[in-house]
C-alpha cells in the first residue's frame, strides 16, 4: 500500500482521493459525496420527479459506491462511474407504473426563483406542462428514458452516455432518437 498523500483531502484529485478512501482515510469518502452529491441527486430526481424519493435514491447510489469502491478501476472518471451506479439504481427501483401514480414536484419548488414576471395562470400552465412531460418520460422504455435524461437534463455527450450505460455511441444515438419520437407520441396522446 502506498504512503498516504500529505496534502489536505480537498486538494486531492479523484484517483488519489479514491486511494485515500481505500486506505480508510477519515473524511475521504465524505469528500467524494460532497463533490458529487448534487449531480447524483439531480440524476435521481429526473427519474422520479420527487425530492424525497430522489434523496433516498441518492443515498442508495453512494452506499453502493462505498461498498463497491474496490471494484472501481479508473477506466472512466469517478463521476461516470457514479452516474452508471445512479442510472442502474434508478432503473432498477423505478418503473413507469409507480412513477405515474405519484404526484410530481417541479424541480424549482425548493429554489428561490423570481416569479413576479409571470402571472399565476401562466405559472400553473407551465407547471402542468412540466408534470405532463415528466409523466411521459416515465413511460419510456428504460434505456430510452436513461439516454434522454442524461442527454437533455445533464447535457452529456453521446460518448459520455455510452460510458455510463455501458453501450456503444451508435446505440445511444438510436435510443435518443427513438426516445424523442416516443415522447412526442406520448405527449400528443395527452392533448
Amino acid at each position: 500500500m502506498a504512503a498516504a498523500d500529505p496534502r489536505p483531502l480537498a486538494e486531492l484529485d479523484e484517483p488519489t482521493l479514491v486511494e485515500a478512501c481505500l486506505a480508510q482515510q477519515a473524511g475521504a469518502f465524505d469528500l467524494i459525496v460532497e463533490r458529487h452529491r448534487r449531480s447524483v441527486y439531480l440524476l435521481c430526481y429526473r427519474f422520479v420527479s420527487n425530492h424525497e424519493d430522489a434523496s433516498d435514491l441518492s443515498q442508495d447510489v453512494f452506499l453502493r459506491a462505498y461498498r463497491g469502491l474496490r471494484s472501481f478501476r479508473g477506466h472512466s472518471s469517478l463521476a461516470t462511474w457514479l452516474y452508471r451506479i445512479g442510472v442502474n439504481v434508478c432503473l432498477n427501483r423505478v418503473s413507469a407504473k409507480t412513477t405515474l401514480g405519484k404526484l410530481t414536484e417541479p424541480m424549482d419548488e425548493r429554489q428561490f426563483i423570481d416569479v413576479r414576471a409571470e402571472s399565476p395562470s401562466e405559472r400553473m400552465l407551465k407547471d402542468e406542462r412540466g408534470a405532463r412531460v415528466r409523466a411521459a418520460i416515465a413511460q419510456l422504455p428504460r434505456k430510452q428514458r436513461a439516454t434522454l435524461i442524461l442527454r437533455t437534463y445533464h447535457e452529456m455527450s453521446h460518448q459520455e452516455i455510452a460510458d455510463v450505460l455501458g453501450s456503444s455511441v451508435g446505440a445511444v444515438k438510436a435510443n435518443f432518437f427513438h426516445a424523442l419520437g416516443n415522447l412526442k407520441k406520448l405527449l400528443a396522446e395527452k392533448i
